[in-house]
């Protein structure tokens, strides 16, 4: 059992208020960037109140990372510099990448519950100011592997030699969307270097060799180095997102919604957006 990951990190994040006026929480962000490396920030939101949401996030611009949303539950209509307008609904994702620069919003719905995440994915220093785009992906998109007492849904990567809606053109995660019926197990082959993650969207289970630790929903668990993960349900089914990917050892320099390499890129783009020279396209 040496070889299955341990647990390094369980991680409850803090309650916070962004865009322009959303409550969610801030599972992990600026300071933990070399422990989640090449994952930069993971926003986790669950409300049945659409005051908590509705305000959402208007206008305002990315360089040189990839945006993450995905939603379990809820509707949020989005548009951006490029052109691209349209609603992310129940199981779907939308994947942009900033690259050289995008401004976009993202405005939800009122909903009987919004339950997802929005995750930024770093670009490599020599990716950082590739053209934007921008990848929707609807429920359909998104293949889902049914093993019985297990549904593995394959948002980016592959599993059992499935692939995914989207593999990935610069960082190449495994992100997948995994739901464990009471009482199952499941062990996945990983990538032993890789950084490893999960948060949990809704119940518990028993993470890593030994079974005595019992972690409920809204944690994320960050594992150490390994060849495989482990997961066992208890008498409570749960759902939880697994995120892993290369570390890029690389320099970070982040400001607000930008995220270069050194603080000389960091002031150009803000420079470039005061002068109105953001956006390359």
């Amino acid at each position: 059992m040496n070889n299955i990951r341990t647990i390094k990190k369980i991680i409850t994040g803090q309650r916070t208020v962004d865009g322009a006026g959303v409550n969610l929480v801030r599972v992990f962000g600026y300071n933990d960037t070399k422990n989640f490396d090449p994952f930069l920030m993971l926003d986790a939101f669950d409300s049945v109140d659409p005051k908590d949401y509705v305000k959402g996030f208007p206008w305002h611009p990315h360089r040189g990372i990839e945006t993450i949303t995905y939603l379990v539950k809820g509707d949020i209509e989005h548009g951006d510099s490029l052109g691209n307008k349209g609603s992310i609904l129940d199981g779907e994702c939308q994947w942009m990448t900033s690259g050289s620069g995008i401004i976009h919003q993202e405005m939800p719905k009122a909903s009987e519950r919004m339950l997802g995440l929005q995750m930024w994915l770093n670009l490599p220093a020599k990716d950082k100011m590739v053209e934007p785009k921008y990848k929707g992906l609807t429920k359909g998109d998104i293949p889902i592997i049914d093993e019985g007492d297990k549904k593995i849904h394959i948002i980016a990567g592959a599993y059992n030699g499935n692939e995914g809606a989207v593999e990935g053109d610069y960082v190449k995660p495994l992100c997948l969307d995994v739901e464990l019926n009471p009482g199952a197990e499941w062990i996945l082959d990983t990538e032993k270097e890789n950084t490893l993650f999960v948060y949990i969207l809704q119940g518990e289970a028993y993470f890593g060799p030994e079974e005595d630790n019992l972690i409920k929903e809204k944690h994320a668990v960050l594992f150490n180095k390994g060849d495989k993960f482990k997961v066992k349900a208890l008498s409570k089914s749960i759902r939880f997102l697994l995120m892993s990917g290369k570390p890029l050892n690389e320099p970070i320099a982040w400001g607000g919604p930008i995220v270069m390499n050194s603080k000389e890129q960091l002031d150009l783009a803000f420079k470039e957006l005061d002068d109105d020279t953001f956006i390359k396209n």
